[in-house]
């Protein structure tokens, strides 16, 4: 088996149920899962199972809801799952206890987040080492690793800077050096450019594929946006009602949705070609293709 072919993730019938009563509920159980929805639980990931290959972009998303996060966040386990497996490298994250859970975090599998999650009270060179610290690593060894990953991100020269004397885009680029640092084969993005104006989440979508080519790390990448799905994911994942309703190539999935949800993210063919990134040409002519034989119709 060639490196390209292994699976790096595997998630095996994951669940997540928000309930209140004390009593497990039995997921294989349907008629025990309709009466528990009834009653008031909110099942927010329904036996989820997929697999993602070393070196892959596999983008997940959906409506606001749809589970995209909660997901996300079950893999490293800052969510506890309610029942179901995830596996990294062949390691089960779902049986460790919280000192092996504590290690995985912070050596297998590195997070970005919407909002950066930045230490106000630290500088940027502090910031993107801090993990570094935590796992032991002397001032020197930690400081050049991070000023190497802030160069990898455009921020060399800003080290001394705090978090309130950067814009938007380069606090995510602060928390995307700081994910990077941590030199992990996972890395988890939760709608990280979501909160910029459009002109430098273009750019950090730029900046992400740059930097892809180079690192070729295993990406979870979560959106509620197709255009950004489409640049970015090798393989995506259309999710709603805590459901993958759709999983495939991008471009698959553009030119045949698997129903009415998937065919509300992918209506507007035209918009969607003038989001997709100019090296991915294939993309837009096939998409341009399928939106003439329509129209013709």
């Amino acid at each position: 088996m060639g490196m390209q072919d292994f699976n790096l993730l595997e998630v095996e019938r994951l669940w997540k149920v928000y309930h209140k009563t004390e009593k497990a509920l039995d997921l294989s159980d349907p008629v025990a899962i309709e009466k528990a929805e009834a009653a008031g639980a909110v099942i927010a990931v329904r036996d989820v199972s997929f697999k993602v290959k070393r070196g892959e972009v596999f983008v997940i998303m959906g409506l606001s809801g749809s589970g995209k996060s909660t997901l996300i966040r079950c893999l490293t386990r800052l969510i506890e799952p309610s029942t179901g497996v995830i596996r990294v490298k062949g390691k089960e994250v779902t049986s460790m206890d919280a000192e092996e859970l504590t290690a995985f975090r912070r050596g297998e599998a590195a997070m970005v987040f919407q909002h950066y999650g930045l230490l106000p009270h630290r500088n940027v060179l502090e910031n993107v080492a801090f993990g570094l610290k935590l796992r032991g690593l002397a001032r020197e060894l930690r400081e050049s690793r991070a000023q190497e990953a802030l160069r990898q991100v455009g921020l060399a020269g800003w080290e001394k800077k705090y978090p309130h004397q950067l814009s938007g885009g380069m606090q995510q680029r602060v928390g995307i050096a700081r994910a990077l640092v941590q030199d992990t084969d996972l890395l988890l993005m939760d709608e990280p450019f979501s909160g910029l104006d459009p002109l430098i989440r273009r750019e950090m979508q730029d900046e992400l594929i740059k930097l892809q080519k180079e690192w070729q790390k295993t990406i979870i990448f979560v959106t509620h946006d197709l255009g950004e799905a489409l640049r970015l994911g090798d393989r995506m994942a259309v999710m709603g009602a805590g459901v993958f309703v759709q999983v495939g190539r991008p471009q698959e999935i553009v030119m045949n949705p698997a129903d009415e949800y998937v065919q509300r993210f992918v209506q507007d063919e035209q918009r969607i070609a003038q989001l997709l990134d100019k090296g991915r040409v294939s993309r837009v002519r096939s998409i341009e293709a399928h939106a003439s034989a329509r129209a013709g119709r």
